[in-house]
């Protein structure tokens, strides 16, 4: 039986033993969350991470790939399941309307027109629905799934380092135009872009909201920020700015440390478009044309193709069925497209329905650290939504936005422990009457 609960640790309530002392609103102590859960997370992002990407320095067969990333989806689960064991969960309007998204992918997976592999990947999404349903028992509003993402996603990113010293040209090949792609891993500058930009806005928040130290943190975003810089990916640079932007704008009316921040950006920022002009324009050309980037690297080009292309009633409401997100054996890079193509106009409502209902629920919280981390993952998505796929589907940008759910989760309230009745009661107690003839 499935209980919809706040319980937030193993075995007791909130407020408990982690949080005794603790002002009202404070956030819970890690400790209330088992370890396995943050192994758990970690499992999740390794499976999103691909199968298909740049040549490594040894090749790894693809199938071997998909077995390891598989693999860590049936773990996760399993291991998420082992853990809450008579199943308790939070309602979560994200991960409703996530489950709801199965609907649209299996009706037309079922057709088979992208053949079996449509009904794997709606298996796949199942049990990715299934494991953030498990793990919503821990969404508390709290700042500890900030820190599984920004280790997980760290770790992978110096796995990209690792590549990069080893084999420098394998790192940094001709065929992406001398862009960093992963050497020991298959991951495109694309997804390394994506996971540096991410961490690098969320230790930033947690920076600002002393959550960290300035030396923890820049651990995180020195590096990140060099790997993101030799993606030359102009998405994910964008996604960080406008993010940031309007994360630390959220803190600006509570937070001093963010307003000092925000200025001291401003600054920085206006000298170095003024003393860099020509190197950031040559940054974030790539040696592109005015032409070719004007067509999004050709993007529009595919975008216009998938748009014209006729299509059945059934195929307009429920789409064509899970595929490799591509149209005509090119990328579609855009998500609202991807999914209108997979799952009809159905999918994209529901996509749409999550993202303003994650954007509504950050709008209403009062100003705080988790509401401006999740505000910045909310923004980051949208951007990247532009000319990236991977919202109706098992991906990282579903991940990011599961962490901004457990990020907007209003912390549950706490049971009230039984009291014993005082010894020393007001209460009267009645007497009993000793009949006469019992008395001496």
């Amino acid at each position: 039986m499935i209980e919809m609960s706040g319980y937030l640790a193993r075995g007791g309530p909130p407020g408990g033993a982690d949080t005794a002392g603790a002002p009202p609103g404070a956030e819970p102590r890690p400790a209330g969350t088992p370890r396995t859960v943050g192994i758990v997370w970690g499992l999740l992002a390794l499976n999103t991470l691909g199968s298909a990407g740049a040549k490594t320095i040894v090749p790894l067969p693809r199938s071997l790939i998909q077995m390891v990333t598989m693999g860590a989806l049936g773990a996760a689960f399993a291991l998420a399941l082992a853990v809450n064991l008579r199943p308790r969960v939070r309602s979560s309007a994200f991960v409703f309307l996530l489950t709801l998204l199965l609907v649209p992918s299996v009706i037309s997976s079922a057709n088979l027109e992208v053949g079996f592999g449509a009904l794997f990947r709606c298996a796949r999404l199942a049990l990715f629905v299934g494991t953030l349903w498990l793990l919503s028992r821990w969404w508390d509003g709290s700042l500890t799934f900030v820190r599984y993402h920004i280790r997980m996603y760290f770790a992978v990113l110096g796995l990209v380092a690792a590549g990069l010293v080893v084999s420098p040209g394998t790192a940094l090949p001709e065929y992406y135009g001398g862009r960093l792609v992963g050497a020991l891993w298959p991951l495109t500058p694309p997804q390394i872009g994506q996971y540096s930009a991410v961490i690098i806005g969320l230790t930033v928040l947690l920076l600002l909201g002393r959550r960290t130290t300035g030396a923890g943190a820049a651990v995180i975003i020195v590096p990140s920020l060099v790997l993101l810089a030799l993606t030359h990916t102009r998405t994910a640079t964008l996604g960080l700015l406008i993010g940031l932007v309007l994360a630390i704008g959220s803190l600006m009316l509570t937070s001093a440390a963010a307003r000092r921040f925000f200025a001291w950006a401003v600054l920085c920022a206006t000298v170095a478009a003024v003393v860099f002009s020509s190197a950031l324009q040559a940054w974030f050309l790539r040696g592109q044309s005015q032409e070719n980037l004007s067509s999004l690297t050709g993007r529009a080009k595919v975008w216009d193709a998938l748009l014209a292309a006729p299509r059945t009633a059934s195929e307009q409401v429920f789409g064509v069925g899970l595929g490799d997100k591509s149209f005509g054996g090119l990328p579609i890079d855009n998500s609202w497209l991807a999914v209108y193509n997979e799952q009809g106009l159905m999918g994209v409502a529901l996509v749409a329905a999550f993202i303003l209902v994650l954007g509504g629920v950050a709008l209403l919280r009062p100003p705080s650290p988790a509401r401006a981390c999740a505000i910045f993952l909310i923004s980051y998505v949208g951007i990247s939504s532009y000319t990236e796929a991977g919202l109706g589907d098992a991906s990282p940008y579903l991940l990011h936005l599961a962490l901004a759910a457990s990020l907007l989760a209003a912390p549950a309230a706490a049971t009230p422990r039984p009291t014993a009745t005082p010894l020393t009661t007001t209460a009267a107690v009645p007497r009993r009457r000793i009949p006469l003839w019992a008395r001496r």
